[in-house]
C-alpha cells in the first residue's frame, strides 16, 4: 500500500491521540468524517494500523522499577525461553535480536526484591545483564512521513 499525504496526516493525528474523533481529524486534514472513517478502516484492514491501546503509568500502577534485561541464551535454551517468556507478567516488551545477546526485554517490577526473583527465574535460560531505567527520553514516538521507509 502506498501511503499518501492525507493518510500520513491521519496517522499523525491518530498516533498523537487515538481517541480523537474522525470529525476533528477531518477538519485538520481537510476531509469529511466519512472519508476519514473509510481511510482509517482501509489502513486497519491492510494491517498498517495494528491496533489501539491505553498507556498505563507503571509507577502509579505499583511498579517502582523499570529495567532493560538482556539475555544470552545457553545452548539449547533459546526455544524453551521463547515458549516461556509470554507467561512472565513483568515483561512488557521482548525482542529477539542480533549480536552477543539473543533477547532484550523491557520489564516493570515492584521493587529490587522482585527484580532479584525475576532474574533468578531467567538464569536457568542464560546469562542476564540488567539495566535500570532512570527516565524515558523518547517514548512511543510517532512514525511520520519524514521517517517513511515504506
Amino acid at each position: 500500500m502506498k501511503i499518501d499525504e492525507l493518510n500520513w496526516k491521519i496517522l499523525d493525528c491518530l498516533q498523537k491521540d487515538a481517541r480523537e474523533s474522525f470529525a476533528k481529524i477531518g477538519r485538520k486534514v481537510g476531509l469529511t468524517p466519512p472519508a476519514v472513517t473509510e481511510r482509517v478502516k482501509k489502513m486497519e484492514d491492510l494491517g498498517l494500523i495494528e491496533g489501539y491501546r491505553t498507556c498505563v503509568s507503571y509507577s502509579l500502577a505499583g511498579h517502582q522499577l523499570k529495567a532493560i534485561v538482556m539475555l544470552r541464551a545457553f545452548m539449547g535454551k533459546l526455544k524453551p525461553f521463547l515458549s516461556k517468556v509470554e507467561s512472565f507478567q513483568e515483561v512488557i516488551n521482548c525482542y529477539r535480536i542480533t549480536g552477543n545477546e539473543n533477547i532484550i526485554m523491557e520489564v516493570v517490577l515492584k521493587d529490587q526484591s522482585h527484580l532479584e526473583k525475576f532474574i533468578d527465574e531467567l538464569i536457568v535460560y542464560g546469562e542476564c545483564r540488567t539495566h535500570i531505567v532512570l527516565s524515558n527520553i523518547v517514548a512511543n514516538a510517532p512514525i511520520n512521513a519524514s521517517k517513511n521507509i515504506l
